[in-house]
């Protein structure tokens, strides 16, 4: 056991309870409850599990219903249903008592007449295993037990919406049951399975097919029917026959098809009572790359449906078990880096992060891990989103970082890009089929020359360091060397162009954007260094040790620097100063970080710190960049705080966005994608813990 795995071990049981707590006082803006990939994504937006239907992270209704029968009684314990639905004056939602969220895991725990009922989601997203990783599977569990001494007889029911296989809800569909080993299936998907035929931002999939997994072994009762809800909540019980008539549109007034399952518990008492199904989601091919059609990682070597989802069923207790143990380690290591706030945040975060990609194997079995710019413009593998996203990933396993930059490397090495800069995106989700964003491949038009090329060379030459080794970064050696090459004239004082953030439009002269410049100048030196080119690293350091000191004399403005160097009275975030220290470059010296953290708590607003001095908004990720530019821990925890505070109270209910106003916390553009790992990169800069 290492030394940190021994620590978190003896912390755990002091920590466990805490963490609870803190988790309780926190309020998501929205809650993770399905979370596989930027298809099948399911989130409750609400306080409580019952006050709104459940949602597609675009905010498209995917109801998931939920009802138990406690001693003949009905009430909810997820989702909505309309009024006097089965003769009833209505459906009461039962008490939701807490709800914790971590890194794998959402539980809610709800009481009502003398039963105490936990309702657990489990995605088993483990980045070290990413054969588990990829199943497009999430557990949804229960343990019931009695508060009062007595026993109550308790009946369980899940009811599934159709349109969770479809785009749009007037789409018809089809439905099936299945046997495989250890599980009963119920199954639904589009009638037309038109395999992507679709490109686009909030949008949801209407390929392949949803499955619902009962477990074998447990008594228990299924149906394929609009009426389930009715029956179970007059007679406890579900429909003797299953609708035949398909295909049939999806939602609408056309009695559309559900997906039902009822658990009996018997007489339930002290003793927790546990059950627990399969939520899964499978579809064929998943992304298209270049013009090849390429399969989800799970089935690389072959692996069917039924299989996939037979071995998820009969690894669910040790999978369980080992989620327990990664959620409490995570979230006990990430409080002793940041506090009770940050252990929060990256819990919320975590999840997220994830899901917003898909994982899929190349022709020879390769992963490669496509991000989608959800909420953004629907672009596949944006560079300016695997940058920010980065940290997560160099920090649990630095291969899924490889697998986003290898797509992206392959694409820029082609003929068919002929600019001397990085490419910024290869199409628009599931489509990878070449770069859609400003000029595409045509005109240098509405480009990120500096940006991109930036990002490509800090993380090549991150990722050599975390691997150890420069294997993949001597494959790539022409296209790095070019753009290395382009910084080196455009670099220091990049012309107007756009940035990451370029929503606030174009900016010549951009202080922030030439210190990503100089940083990815010096990583270059190492990629040199690395691959066993002396000459070229010595070359390259040299310059950009040079350059730094130019920079503080074109930026700086009395006690701060300029937001552009031609700009009086400005200010910004230099959030690119972080690879200065994570990458052991030391090219600024120490008196320029500590310059902007003066000059930004002066700034700091009710929640967080404004992008520059334009205006209120500003970006999560960059945020917790800055705030790792101070070594006074407490103005690290005073932000945190900040900013679980506008997690807390703000009004947008939506899946964790980067992009909102510091003063009133509503929420600008942008949400449930891939940039907030980027509050990883706290833990990633820890010394202590960059060894573990």
């Amino acid at each position: 056991m290492s030394i940190w795995s021994l620590f978190g071990a003896l912390a755990i049981s002091c920590m466990t309870v805490s963490a609870a707590q803190a988790q309780q006082e926190h309020r998501p803006p929205a809650v993770p409850l399905v979370t596989n990939d930027p298809y099948f994504s399911i989130w409750s937006m609400a306080d409580h599990l019952t006050d709104t239907q459940t949602k597609h992270w675009s905010e498209a209704p995917q109801p998931l219903v939920g009802l138990v029968r406690i001693d003949g009684r009905v009430e909810r314990w997820m989702g909505t249903m309309p009024r006097g639905y089965f003769g009833l004056p209505s459906v009461e939602a039962m008490q939701q008592i807490s709800l914790e969220v971590t890194p794998l895991h959402t539980r809610y725990i709800f009481a009502d007449h003398g039963i105490r009922l936990e309702v657990t989601f489990f995605s088993p997203l483990l980045p070290q295993d990413l054969d588990v990783m990829s199943r497009p599977v999430t557990y949804l569990s229960w343990s019931a037990s009695a508060t009062d001494g007595k026993t109550h007889r308790v009946e369980l029911m899940l009811d599934v919406d159709a349109n969770v296989a479809v785009n749009d809800s007037a789409q018809p569909v089809t439905w099936s049951r299945t046997r495989i080993p250890h599980l009963s299936l119920l199954n639904v998907g589009s009638r037309d399975q038109a395999t992507l035929h679709q490109s686009g931002d909030r949008i949801r999939i209407d390929w392949g097919y949803f499955h619902l997994g009962v477990p074998d072994g447990v008594a228990s009762s299924t149906a394929l029917s609009y009426e389930s809800m009715a029956s179970f909540g007059k007679n406890g019980d579900l429909p003797d026959a299953d609708d035949l008539a398909m295909p049939r549109p999806a939602g609408g007034h056309d009695q559309p098809v559900h997906l039902a399952v009822v658990l009996p518990l018997g007489a339930v008492g002290s003793q927790p009572v546990k059950r627990h199904v399969l939520l899964g989601y499978t579809e064929g091919y998943a992304i298209e790359y270049l013009g090849r059609k390429l399969r989800p990682y799970w089935q690389r070597e072959g692996m069917t449906e039924a299989a996939m989802l037979t071995r998820a069923e009969t690894e669910y207790p040790a999978l369980e078990e080992r989620g327990r143990n990664f959620d409490q380690e995570l979230m006990t290591h990430m409080e002793q880096i940041g506090g009770a706030d940050y252990r929060y945040l990256t819990s919320l975060a975590f999840r997220q992060t994830i899901a917003a990609h898909k994982l899929v194997a190349d022709v020879d079995g390769r992963p490669m891990f496509f991000s989608k710019e959800n909420d953004s413009n629907g672009c596949i593998d944006t560079v300016d989103v695997t940058y920010p996203s980065s940290p997560f990933f160099l920090y649990f396993n630095p291969k899924l970082l490889e697998a986003q930059l290898e797509p992206i490397m392959r694409y820029a090495s082609l003929p068919r890009w002929k600019f001397p800069f990085a490419p910024h995106d290869l199409g628009t989700f599931p489509l990878a089929n070449g770069q859609v964003y400003g000029g595409a491949e045509l005109t240098e038009d509405n480009q990120m020359p500096v940006e991109e090329s930036g990002n490509l060379l800090i993380m090549v030459a991150a990722l050599g360091r975390a691997e150890g080794n420069w294997d993949f970064a001597r494959q790539y050696m022409p296209q790095l060397r070019k753009w290395a090459e382009y910084l080196e004239r455009k670099g220091l004082d990049p012309e107007n162009q756009l940035s990451t953030d370029d929503f606030a439009g174009h900016l010549a002269h951009n202080t922030n954007l030439s210190v990503k410049a100089i940083e990815a100048l010096g990583s270059f030196a190492e990629i040199a260094s690395g691959t066993g080119d002396t000459n070229l690293a010595t070359r390259y350091m040299t310059l950009a040790r040079s350059l730094p000191a130019k920079w503080e004399t074109m930026a700086r403005e009395g006690d701060h620097y300029k937001l552009a160097f031609d700009q009086k009275d400005t200010w910004s975030q230099k959030y690119n100063l972080v690879w200065d220290e994570i990458l052991d470059l030391h090219l600024f010296p120490p008196s320029v970080a500590q310059t902007e953290w003066a000059y930004y708590v002066t700034k700091s607003k009710q929640f967080g710190l404004a992008l520059d001095n334009r205006k209120t908004i500003t970006k999560l990720d960059w945020e917790f960049w800055t705030a790792t530019l101070t070594h006074d821990q407490k103005q690290f925890i005073d932000l945190s705080h900040n900013i679980a505070s506008w997690s807390d109270q703000s009004s947008s209910r939506v899946p964790m966005t980067d992009y909102y106003d510091t003063e009133n916390g509503r929420q600008i553009r942008f949400q449930a994608r891939s940039v907030v790992g980027g509050i990883f990169i706290k833990a990633l800069m820890t010394p202590t813990n960059a060894q573990k």
